[in-house]
């Protein structure tokens, strides 16, 4: 049996939500403090998937293109942030926007599977999201930092990692310039933090996919054929 999956059943228990919490039955499950509630055989649960890049790398883009094509698998988990809405974005949606006596009290009470702040503003994953996902039968996604991608290693999640990027530094600033959601200092900071993305995401045994975003398309097709294995499993389970 994986590691994530040694559990053993309690009685009810209070599970810690965010913002909110909610008290469940029996058939729980701790593992790791982590109160999650079987409805699927453990065995069954889907192996997470953990994208990292950098800010203008496309990823959220082909993340996106993916979940549109198969909504019925895929699940994105939808990330906690301190920081304001861009256009847009719909908080709910793309975040959950929240403010940083919120996250420091989630953080504080262990509701979150890894946590990162830069510029500024914390980004958090939440736990019960990613229970909520796998216990639909789903795989799940998860968009994180590079130090998230760090504290998951630490963790008995046990998620493929893939790292998007761009072909150059430079075609990454054009990018982030054409956005024009940025001042000049947050743009320094971003390439600052770009180049420390990309060293990490270069280096061997840290990523089981490295995909270069230069078209578009190609690297949808890439994404796609290394999932590919794993949808083709979920729909096979949804058959019977």
């Amino acid at each position: 049996m994986d590691s994530l999956l040694h559990a053993i059943p309690v009685n009810g228990v209070y599970l810690p939500d965010f913002p909110w919490r909610c008290r469940y039955p029996r058939n729980e499950w701790i593992i790791e403090n982590i109160k999650w509630k079987s409805e699927k055989k453990s065995e069954s649960l889907p192996r997470p998937i953990a994208v990292c890049g950098p800010s203008g790398s496309g990823k959220s883009t082909l993340l996106k293109r993916l979940l549109e094509e198969y909504r019925d698998y895929i699940e994105f988990s939808i990330s906690h942030t301190t920081r304001k809405p861009r256009p847009n974005e719909l908080d709910g949606k793309d975040y959950h926007f929240v403010t940083r006596k919120e996250i420091e009290e989630a953080i504080k009470n262990d509701e979150f599977l890894e946590h990162a702040e830069f510029s500024g503003n914390v980004y958090g994953t939440s736990k019960n999201a990613v229970k909520q996902i796998q216990n639909n039968g789903k795989l799940c996604i998860l968009d994180v930092e590079m130090i998230g991608v760090k504290n998951l290693r630490k963790t008995n999640l046990n998620p493929k990692f893939i790292f998007v990027k761009t072909p150059s530094i430079e075609v990454l600033e054009q990018r982030l310039r054409n956005r024009n959601t940025e001042s000049e200092e947050s743009l320094q900071k971003r390439l600052a933090r770009a180049r420390e993305e990309l060293v990490y995401g270069e280096t061997p045994g840290n990523f089981d996919l490295i995909v270069v975003n230069d078209d578009l398309d190609e690297a949808y097709r890439q994404l796609k054929e290394f999932l590919r294995h794993d949808i083709e499993a979920l729909k096979k389970q949804k058959m019977h």
